[in-house]
């Protein structure tokens, strides 16, 4: 019987419509078009939050973040958290990852339960039940801990204090001065280090290895590959740095519009420094073309991937994801970064290929269906035979879509949340911690973002696609905001913390078998009791 694996490819802040497979004019990447003609193209994907490490924490529970409680970066996943490593780890599957969570370990649950970070158990929970064959969060400025990229800069000769920031992130300039990757008007520079040692061609070498290894073990896998990049900083070794330039920049989706009398969430996003720059045509002039060629880099590398499994035949066994925490503004709605809910933000591209038989109708189609970030993690268990935990994991595996399954009962709505009260946005608008909370919910036509202590944000997809227009305040859209904030209420109301008791042991129990435990509550006699323990 052949061995079944996954390869779930996630990359850093990639924008859904910078792939030509979903529609860009001018950026080519035809390894990833071509994941996209052997399976499913997603195009209603949505992450559970527009934030890297909420996003990810969601991907990595099959859990929405009101659930798992990981609101922001560097926010603690709780001990005793499920996770896909958890789930898998009882199919006999090991759960590996190559490149980036921004997972932050409950040291202070540890601590409390005895639990010694160094054990094996420690390094599961503290990697969020995955086997970190190399991890690697991309984010090292000087104050961060060092990792193995480092050493291996090192050892090619790129020696510095901290060579991920002063060779992979930093550019050459004048007289010999260090130009820091940190700074976005040196976007349009080649980073120093050569290309085949840059971050993306190391963490693709990086999953080859564990994957040739892995065939001697036996055992089958689900293999995490988490490049860092296109996310910041913007800046690309050659050839990519000069591949693309002001010609082939889609111009921005804005308009003044948006800036008259704005919601005063949004306003105060637009405030934000990065949103300011981003604003700047000189900004994007700069930044989209290192962007663009972040990510043709990454499809290259796709190829390399995909011609590796091909020799070891491999892909006839292996499902294949191809997604991203999220996306990035690059000046549209007049924001930068990622923190709202318009679609550049938190609609995702997603890609599966089952290579499955029963997945053969499918291939090469494109499904409108409204999916969610959470529904990868019951995908993959139930790729390995199991079953979900319905009572755990809160997404729905996709087989169903996967499989062109017919009588389905899909979802209608999706939902996303964002707690800003890290952000500059809390201060200028003085809300509390606790309050600084947004909700999106999206039937496929309308979204409506409810904010806590402000009126709703509302946008009409079908006569706006470019959500430029915010309805929320128009008396004529209020039977549209009322039953968003309906299916949003019976959202959060839902069961999301009964984690240990499944559905079926709950729906099993009756007066029968109360009785045959011992307890006799309510009867009035003898009789009666007998009577009740009558078959």
């Amino acid at each position: 019987m052949t061995t079944r694996n996954v390869l779930w490819i996630m990359c850093d802040q990639l924008r859904f419509d910078y792939l030509s497979c979903y529609g860009h004019p001018h950026l080519r990447t035809p390894n990833i078009d071509a994941l996209a003609a052997r399976g499913v193209r997603f195009t209603r994907a949505y992450v559970q939050s527009p934030v890297c490490g909420a996003s990810r924490m969601s991907y990595y529970t099959g859990r929405y973040m009101r659930s798992h409680g990981a609101n922001w970066n560097g926010f603690p996943l709780r001990i005793g958290e499920p996770t896909l490593g958890d789930h898998l780890a009882k199919l006999g599957v090991r759960n590996v990852l190559v490149g980036k969570t921004q997972m932050q370990p409950d040291t202070e649950g540890m601590r409390r339960l005895g639990i010694d970070p160094g054990s094996s158990l420690g390094v599961q929970i503290a990697e969020c039940g995955f086997e970190p064959y190399e991890r690697d969060d991309g984010l090292n400025p000087d104050q961060a801990p060092r990792v193995p990229y480092d050493d291996y800069l090192r050892v090619q000769g790129f020696d510095a204090a901290n060579p991920w920031q002063q060779w992979a992130n930093a550019a050459d300039g004048p007289d010999g001065k260090l130009l820091s990757g940190w700074l976005l008007e040196h976007a349009d520079k080649p980073a120093r280090v050569p290309e085949q040692h840059s971050e993306t061609p190391y963490m693709t070498r990086r999953a080859m290895q564990f994957i040739g290894e892995a065939e001697l073990d036996g055992r089958p896998w689900c293999l995490h590959l988490s490049y860092i990049k296109p996310h910041w900083p913007y800046i690309v070794p050659q050839p990519y740095h000069a591949m693309y330039d002001a010609a082939h920049i889609v111009p921005p989706v804005r308009s003044q519009q948006e800036r008259r009398d704005p919601h005063p969430v949004y306003a105060a996003f637009m405030a934000a420094r990065v949103s300011r720059n981003f604003s700047r045509d000189q900004v994007r002039q700069r930044v989209i073309p290192a962007y663009m060629g972040l990510i043709k880099q990454i499809d290259d590398q796709i190829g390399v991937l995909m011609r590796f499994l091909a020799e070891r035949e491999l892909l006839n066994s292996t499902m294949i994801a191809f997604t991203s925490d999220h996306g990035d503004y690059l000046g549209d709605h007049w924001l930068g970064e990622k923190d709202l809910f318009h679609d550049c933000s938190a609609k995702v591209p997603l890609i599966v290929v089952d290579p499955s038989p029963e997945a053969d109708p499918t291939r090469g189609t494109v499904s409108e269906a409204l999916v969610e970030a959470i529904d990868l993690a019951p995908s993959f268990i139930r790729y390995f035979h199991g079953e979900p935990k319905s009572h755990v994991l809160e997404g729905r595996a996709l087989q169903p879509l996967l499989h062109a399954e017919t009588g389905v009962d899909w979802r209608r709505y999706v939902f996303s949340e964002y707690d800003y009260a890290m952000m500059s946005a809390r201060r200028t608008l003085g809300t509390p911690v606790d309050a600084s909370r947004l909700f999106m919910v999206f039937d496929g036509r309308w979204k409506y973002i409810h904010a806590v202590g402000f009126r709703p944000m509302l946008y009409d997809l079908q006569t706006d696609p470019e959500e430029l227009h915010d309805c929320g305040a128009d008396p004529a859209c209020d039977a549209e905001c009322g039953r968003l904030k309906d299916a949003l209420l019976a959202w959060s109301l839902r069961d999301h913390n009964r984690i240990t008791m499944p559905d079926a042991r709950i729906a099993a129990y009756t007066e029968a078998s109360q009785l045959e435990s011992g307890f006799v509550i309510g009867f009035w006699d003898q009789a009666e009791l007998d009577a009740a323990r009558q078959p």
